[in-house]
C-alpha cells in the first residue's frame, strides 16, 4: 500500500492559501506518495481531503466541551453567590430586631441570641468577600459588625438606630457590589462565547478553504492519468505516429489501459503500412498486365493481326468491356485510398448545376446505354453552395454510377438540391428494387455489396457507396436512404450549411 504523510498546523494556515501553495503542496505529497491502483488513489484521496473536516470536528468538540464546563461553574457562582447575599440579608434582619429587643428588654437569653448572630452572620460573610475581588461594602460591614458588637453599651436609642441604618446600608451596598460582579462575568461570558464563534467561523472558513484544495489535489491526481489516455486515444484517431510518452508511474489499472493503447496503435500503424502497401502496389501491378491486356485487344477488334468471325468479334468486344470495367475498379481503389488518406475539406463558394452538368457528362455514356433519362431539381438558393468540390463531385459521381449500375434501366435517375435553415441536402433516388432494411445496416461499409445484381453482370468491389460515406463524414454531414413516393432507392446527402445564412 502506498504512504501517505500529511503535515496539518492549524497556526500556520492562511486565508490566501493559492495554487502556488497547492502545487508545492502537490509536489512535496507526490514524492511520498506511492500509488499502485486506481482503488488505492480514489481512497486515499478521499481520506486526504477528509483530514480538515476531522480536525474541524474535533476543535468544535473542545470549544463546546469547554464552554460547557465554563458555563456550569459560572451558573453554580452565580446560585451560590445569590443564595448567600439572600441569607445575608435575612440574617441582618434578625440581627436588627433582636437587637432593638434587647434594648427594650434586656436580659441574658437575647444578649446570647445577639451574640450567636452576629458571630455566624461574621462567619457566612468572611468566605463570601473572599469571593468578592473588589467591594468596599466587606470593609464596611466588617466595621459595623464591631461596632454593633458593643450594643450593650448603647443607652441612647437613637445611636442605635444611627448604627443599624448605617449596617442596613452596608447590606444594601454589598447586594449591588454583587449584582455589578454577576452582570461583569455574564458579559465576560457572553464576550467569551462570541470569540469563540469568531474562532469557530474563522476555522471553519480556513478549514473548508483548505478540504476544498485537497479535493481538486485529489481530482487532479485522478484525472491526470485518464487525461494521458484521451490524449493516446486522440492522437491514435489521428493516426499520429508518435504518441505521448508512457507514464513510469500510476495506477497500475490505468497503466494497463496505456499500454494496451500502446500495443493497439503499434498494431493500427502496421496494418496501415500493409493497406497503403497493398493499395500501392497491387493498383500499379494490375496497370500493367491491363494496359498490354488493352492494346491486344485493340489490335484483335481492328483485325490487325487477321481477319474475325462474327463470335469471335463478339468475344473481342466483351474483352474490352472488360478491360474498361477493371480499369474503373482500379482507379476506384486508388481513389478510395486517396480519399482514407485527405486529412480535411478545402471549402470554397461552387456552382452546383455546373458539378452536376460535369458528372452527367462523364456517365453520359453508361446512362445511354442504360437509357436513362436524369431529372435535375436544383432549387435557386441552392445553385452556390460552400463546400469542398472535389469531395462534391465524388459523392455524386458514385451515386449516379450506383443508379445507373443498380437501377431499373430505361427509367428515371432523380438528381436534386435543396437547402433548409441548416443543411444542404441533395438526393439521388432512381427506380429498381428496394434496398432491404437488413442491407442498409452495411451497405455503407467497405467491400461490402448488396444481394442484387448489377445491369453491367460485373461484380463489384464494393466501394462506391463506402466513398460515398466516407466523404460526406469529411464535409461534417451524414448518408442515409430514405423512402420517397416518387422512387424506390433514394439516397440523401445531409451537409452543414458553410456559409452563415
Amino acid at each position: 500500500m502506498g504512504r501517505f504523510i500529511f503535515v496539518f498546523d492549524i497556526q500556520l494556515l492562511m486565508p490566501k492559501l493559492g495554487y502556488v501553495m497547492l502545487n508545492k503542496i502537490q509536489l512535496k505529497l507526490s514524492r511520498h506518495v506511492q500509488i499502485r491502483s486506481l482503488k488505492q488513489l480514489i481512497l486515499g484521496s478521499f481520506i486526504v481531503a477528509l483530514v480538515p473536516l476531522f480536525t474541524l470536528l474535533w476543535q468544535s468538540q473542545n470549544d463546546l466541551a469547554r464552554l460547557n464546563e465554563d458555563t456550569v461553574k459560572e451558573t453554580q457562582f452565580f446560585v451560590k453567590t445569590a443564595g448567600t447575599i439572600r441569607n445575608l440579608e435575612s440574617m441582618a434582619l434578625d440581627i436588627e430586631r433582636l437587637l432593638r429587643q434587647h434594648f427594650v428588654l434586656p436580659n441574658a437569653t437575647l444578649k446570647q441570641l445577639n451574640d450567636d448572630s452576629l458571630n455566624q452572620f461574621q462567619e457566612r460573610l468572611a468566605p463570601f468577600c473572599q469571593q468578592l475581588e473588589y467591594s468596599d461594602a466587606c470593609g464596611q460591614l466588617h466595621r459595623k459588625l464591631a461596632q454593633l458588637g458593643n450594643y450593650g453599651t448603647m443607652t441612647d436609642k437613637i445611636v442605635l438606630d444611627a448604627h443599624l441604618q448605617s449596617f442596613r446600608l452596608s447590606i444594601d451596598t454589598l447586594s449591588e457590589d454583587v449584582r455589578s460582579m454577576v452582570s461583569d462575568r455574564v458579559a465576560m461570558q457572553q464576550a467569551y462565547l462570541s470569540k469563540l464563534q469568531q474562532k469557530q467561523a474563522w476555522s471553519t472558513a480556513i478549514l473548508t478553504f483548505l478540504s476544498f484544495a485537497l479535493i481538486i489535489f485529489a481530482t487532479k491526481l485522478i484525472i491526470k492519468p485518464v487525461d494521458k489516455l484521451k490524449n493516446i486515444i486522440g492522437a491514435i484517431s489521428e493516426n499520429q505516429n508518435e504518441l505521448p510518452a508512457k507514464s513510469s508511474s500510476g495506477p497500475r489499472e490505468l497503466i494497463a489501459v496505456e499500454k494496451d493503447l500502446y500495443a493497439l496503435h503499434t498494431r493500427i500503424q502496421q496494418l496501415e503500412k500493409v493497406r497503403t502497401a497493398l493499395l500501392r502496389h497491387a493498383s500499379h501491378e494490375l496497370k500493367t498486365p491491363l494496359a498490354s491486356f488493352k492494346e491486344g485487344c485493340a489490335l484483335l477488334a481492328e483485325e490487325m493481326v487477321g481477319p474475325l468471325s462474327a463470335q469471335q468479334k463478339e468475344v473481342v468486344t466483351l474483352l474490352q468491356a472488360s478491360t474498361t470495367r477493371l480499369n474503373v475498379l482500379i482507379e476506384k481503389l486508388l481513389d478510395y485510398n486517396a480519399l482514407l488518406q485527405q486529412a480535411a475539406p478545402s471549402i470554397e463558394e461552387v456552382n452546383c448545376s455546373t458539378i452536376v452538368q460535369e458528372c452527367l457528362t462523364q456517365n453520359g455514356l453508361a446512362i445511354k446505354q442504360a437509357g436513362c433519362d436524369v431529372k435535375v431539381d436544383i432549387l435557386e438558393n441552392a445553385n452556390e453552395i460552400s463546400t469542398d468540390a472535389e469531395l462534391f463531385r465524388r459523392i455524386l459521381d458514385n451515386l449516379v454510377s450506383n443508379a445507373v449500375a443498380h437501377g431499373a434501366q430505361r427509367t428515371n435517375i432523380y438528381i436534386s438540391v435543396i437547402i433548409d435553415s441548416n443543411n444542404v441536402i441533395l438526393d439521388v433516388a432512381n427506380h429498381g428494387i428496394p434496398i432491404s432494411a437488413e442491407a442498409r445496416k452495411t451497405i455503407f461499409e467497405p467491400f461490402k455489396r448488396g444481394d442484387f445484381m448489377r445491369n453491367d453482370k460485373v461484380v463489384g468491389a464494393g466501394l462506391g457507396l463506402s466513398i460515398v460515406s466516407d466523404c460526406s463524414i469529411l464535409l461534417g454531414g451524414s448518408v442515409t436512404i430514405v423512402d420517397v413516393n416518387y422512387a424506390e432507392v433514394c439516397f440523401r446527402i445531409k451537409l452543414p450549411r458553410k456559409d452563415g445564412l
